[in-house]
């Protein structure tokens, strides 16, 4: 990696020509040299300025980062004890946000196992295909998702996630082999419950989170122990400087609004943040209310969320201000998609004292990539923000494969210590999205300006963003064409204000059917998570396809916004 003082990189732009590549301009993050490092050590070895790392916003339970670290290492030793966890074998995580939630996290990494993490909306068959494709050895669980795990695959061991119980339900017909506040109280100096240490090393993996692909199979992004580091590294480096509150304080605590499953909410709430010593408010589920009266509450200061949160905040603006205590926040962080004028605009008149930063970042970059890291870089109005340490960028023809200059659309190549190993047990799928050099083709056509910011202009891939799940159209369309009416069908991205996008299915029905709108939809809503849905559905005489069959989205996407 070149640094930024080599006299061939642009300074302005980070670009040098001999190569076409883009350097980052901020200053390198420092990797530990210890080759036998897992990230949760890691991780407890950073965070020492913190008092607080946890707080149930519901309950108001405090978890202090001794108490933290305690729990991580009892529940490790009953992995490893009770349960024969080692090194590699897979964990599952279903499980809304909570307390709980990291704690499973690190304990399983501590050991070099693999934590997979499955959404908690999704359907007994999206969750047995994860568990089937991950090769899950063992599951953590809430009582109310239990049935979707045992009806995947019954014999799958189950530690029951017990502190986060609603509403009794029975639990004797499952194989619940124990209880997580049961492994958290096991006492570290039980002699005879010495949990066995394997080495585990940087280029270990460390978590498998599933990513939808364009071709409608869910991959597993295998990361490792180093490329979460890494992420760690950006993380403490981005908070590090933090300005002080006018009575001296550089607290910084964190209202925990997206889900800890996504890697949005991973990087953020269940590692990085841990190791700044920052104070995170874990909301078991996303409300606006209850997020608002948190930040109060609890003297927040920092607000990540996606662009749907942010807009609806400008939206109740006066209300919210009227009703909501939010002189504690200071600072908006948005992640999922560059933010337009118009809504820097409005949100900064309706909060005059917040700053907005923003992010960019993939599940195959471990939710790293570029950022705006002061309210100035923000200004520069709809960009993704510039190249985060030690992070490469090319950008990329996607015809000719010519690596191009500055100011020049092409698809955004990334390469840096946080990009992913492969995804798992896909060679054919990794060697299309990673070259041989660790290049990751994002599939996002971007151009880098005269500054070193990077622009987002449009998709390669065809992901429909919905609130910030990544919908693949060809998931939709596979199950659309099992209908025993449905003669073919495409699914697009429909805009829409305040979601993003969602998906519109377009549908040729088979001679003589009658096949309604709602029929359609009903089908699919009992198939697929409910941020998966199709929400608008149009029949037409044919599905318009290129002469290799590919389906031609742009003409269907242009009929379908050619009446807003």
């Amino acid at each position: 990696m070149a640094p930024p003082s080599n006299p061939a990189v642009d300074p302005r732009t980070g670009f040098c020509p001999s190569n076409s590549v883009f350097y980052s301009k901020r200053e390198p993050i420092a990797l530990p040299p210890n080759p036998s490092l897992d990230v949760t050590t890691f991780i407890s070895s950073q965070a020492h300025r913190g008092t607080t790392a946890f707080v149930d916003s519901a309950t108001g339970r405090r978890l202090s980062f001794p108490e933290l670290w305690a729990a991580v290492d009892s529940v490790a030793t009953c992995l490893s004890v009770d349960m024969g966890i080692r090194k590699g074998h897979v964990v599952l995580l279903l499980s809304p946000n909570s307390v709980s939630f990291p704690i499973v996290c690190l304990a399983v990494m501590s050991l070099g196992a693999v934590i997979t993490t499955a959404n908690p909306l999704n359907t007994p068959r999206e969750i047995a295909k994860q568990m089937k494709d991950s090769r899950a050895s063992l599951a953590f669980a809430t009582p109310q998702l239990v049935p979707k795990i045992a009806e995947s695959n019954p014999n799958l061991p189950i530690v029951l996630i017990d502190e986060v119980v609603q509403d009794p339900i029975r639990l004797t017909n499952f194989k619940i082999v124990s209880k997580l506040s049961e492994m958290v109280a096991v006492q570290k100096g039980d002699l005879n419950r010495q949990r066995v240490r394997e080495r585990v090393d940087q280029n270990d993996t460390a978590t498998l989170l599933y990513s939808s692909g364009t071709t409608g199979e869910s991959k597993g992004v295998a990361s490792s122990h180093r490329n979460l580091i890494a992420m760690v590294q950006t993380v403490i480096g981005r908070f590090s400087s933090i300005e002080p509150d006018e009575d001296g304080s550089r607290d910084q605590i964190f209202v925990c609004t997206v889900p800890m499953f996504h890697i949005y909410g991973l990087a953020a709430f269940a590692t990085g943040l841990l190791a700044s010593g920052s104070t995170i408010v874990v909301l078991s589920k996303f409300e606006m209310d209850e997020m608002l009266s948190a930040i109060g509450r609890y003297r927040a200061t920092y607000l990540p969320l996606v662009p749907p949160i942010l807009v609806a905040m400008i939206g109740g603006g006066d209300r919210i201000r009227a009703r909501y205590d939010l002189s504690s926040l200071r600072t908006v962080l948005c992640g999922g998609a560059p933010l337009s004028k118009e809504v820097i605009e409005g949100f900064l008149e309706k909060y005059p004292t917040v700053k907005i930063l923003q992010g960019y970042g993939l599940t195959e970059s471990t939710g790293i990539g570029a950022s705006t890291d002061t309210a100035e870089e923000s200004r520069r109005y709809g960009t993704a923000g510039m190249l985060n340490p030690s992070m490469e960028a090319k950008i990329v023809d996607p015809e000719s494969g010519e690596a191009l200059p500055v100011n020049r659309t092409g698809e955004l190549w990334l390469r840096g210590p946080s990009i992913m190993k492969g995804y798992f047990s896909n060679v054919e799928a990794t060697s299309s999205t990673l070259d041989s050099e660790g290049w990751l083709r994002t599939g996002d056509l971007c151009y880098i300006d005269e500054d070193g910011f990077i622009f987002v202009v449009d998709r390669l891939k065809e992901l429909i963003k919905y609130k910030g799940y990544q919908v693949p159209p060809a998931e939709l369309e596979a199950l659309l064409l099992t209908h025993p009416e449905i003669a073919d069908a495409a699914v697009i991205p429909f805009p829409d204000k305040d979601v993003g996008q969602y998906p519109m299915a377009y549908v040729v029905r088979k001679p003589g059917s009658a096949l309604s709108e709602e029929a359609v939809m009903n089908f699919i809503s009992n198939l697929v998570a409910p941020y998966k849905r199709v929400r608008r559905v149009a029949f037409v005489a044919a599905i318009p396809k290129n002469p290799s069959g590919k389906i031609l989205r742009k003409d269907l996407i242009k009929l379908a916004t050619s009446k807003l």
